[in-house]
């Protein structure tokens, strides 16, 4: 057998797909099924003790929103993508990891011009790795630069947690730096910063009930541009903030609560602060809900935010495109260290 054509001899260095399974870095499409990127907001959903006479003590009833002629609303919105799961091999056995992109950015809306721009996009791309394990993840090209991070878990949902962790941070930090520029931010999601700034944290989807059963039947009452009364959502919590719900439009083969969404400023802001900011975007955002034909999100996903999210999902670049970069940059820096 010594002298077969592809067999090696004894004593020769064994074959290199041996010493590649020893510490490599694999990458692996992405299945759906696999450990689906869920939403992770939904620690600030826990209501906790919830305030509901903050500005209505009594009988609720149905109020009109108030447009203050503000001039400019920043809107500001993430999108992401999984790009490749990955996996370290290592001699105590295999490391789960992930590989995604994400990008934020903001709508600036003159509402004194009537015009609207796309600015402050930002792109990142991040690997994440578990059981507090990790490598650094090739260069492939100026546009592609994945930084590395860690966490001590390996179930794939944490790995997702942090991912999706990171790029709410950026969406914070972009908002909080807009609202202390003295502009009024409207931020797709719940806020994370409780700074006393003019900041609203926008949810389009009710996955935990605030109100009592007294006060929940006003929700059907509303009509466009008109918002329920303030309430204080974590009273004596880590994260209290003032809340209320508001219509966006009437849709005429809708249930109650179609069109509806609910507002959060942080509970920093002075009561009569948060009272103008809420019906300032009770009064406003109507403006901007999305038509039915166009987005079937409608009226939810805001005109502005669905043109932010389309052009965030350009910059991400080609999914096909970046996971063959992406495997092959891998691929070669093994070959290479072999």
């Amino acid at each position: 057998m010594d002298g077969e054509a592809g067999s090696p001899c004894r004593g020769c260095v064994p074959p290199r797909r041996y010493h590649r399974s020893m510490g490599q870095l694999f990458v692996e499409g992405w299945a759906p099924e696999y450990g689906s990127p869920i939403e992770t907001d939904d620690a600030l959903a826990d209501a906790g003790k919830v305030d509901e006479t903050v500005e209505v003590d009594g009988v609720w009833a149905p109020l009109p929103g108030h447009d203050d002629g503000t001039a400019v609303v920043a809107f500001v919105d993430g999108v992401r993508r999984i790009d490749a799961r990955l996996t370290l091999d290592e001699p105590e056995g295999p490391v789960p990891g992930i590989c995604g992109s994400y990008g934020v950015g903001a709508v600036l809306w003159n509402r004194t011009a009537r015009e609207s721009e796309v600015s402050e996009m930002r792109v990142d791309r991040l690997a994440v790795f578990g059981g507090g394990r990790g490598v650094p993840i090739p260069v492939i090209s100026d546009q592609l630069i994945y930084r590395s991070e860690s966490v001590t878990e390996t179930d794939t949902g944490f790995l997702i947690q942090r991912f999706h962790g990171e790029m709410r941070k950026a969406e914070a930090v972009l908002s909080e730096r807009l609202a202390q520029s003295g502009l009024f931010v409207v931020a797709d999601g719940p806020i994370n910063d409780l700074s006393a700034t003019e900041k609203v944290g926008y949810i389009k989807s009710h996955r935990a009930p605030y109100l009592s059963a007294e006060q929940a039947p006003i929700i059907g009452r509303l009509r466009a541009g008109e918002r329920t009364p303030l309430f204080l959502i974590g009273r004596g919590g880590a994260y209290p903030r003032y809340s209320w719900y508001q219509r966006l439009a009437h849709l005429p083969a809708g249930h109650s609560w179609s069109g509806v969404v609910r507002g959060e400023v942080s509970s920093a802001l002075p009561l009569e602060r948060a009272r103008v900011v809420a019906d300032r975007a009770a009064a406003i955002l109507p403006q901007v809900g999305s038509e039915p034909h166009i987005d079937p999100r409608a009226p939810q996903n805001l005109v502005p935010i669905a043109a932010l999210e389309r052009q965030l999902r350009r910059r991400l670049g080609d999914p096909g495109i970046v996971y063959r970069a992406l495997r092959s940059a891998v691929a070669n820096s093994t070959e290479a260290s072999i």
